[in-house]
């Protein structure tokens, strides 16, 4: 397992929005390529979303 820095996460997570917006404007919404990158984006916010939940339970 990889770990990250939230930061980091988040880094990535706005970088990978900002590609899908450019491969939806070039591409289309059913392209292969926008499918692809929807679907590593949604990856990385449910990782996102686990790693925030865990911080925020382990400090209350």
């Amino acid at each position: 397992m990889i770990f990250i820095e939230l930061d980091e996460l988040e880094y990535r997570i706005d970088q990978l929005r900002r590609e899908l917006i450019q491969i939806v404007k070039t591409t289309g919404l059913n392209s292969r390529e926008t499918i692809y990158c929807s679907r590593k984006l949604d990856q990385l916010i449910t990782i996102y979303q686990k790693s925030s939940y865990n911080k925020i339970a382990i400090c209350c």
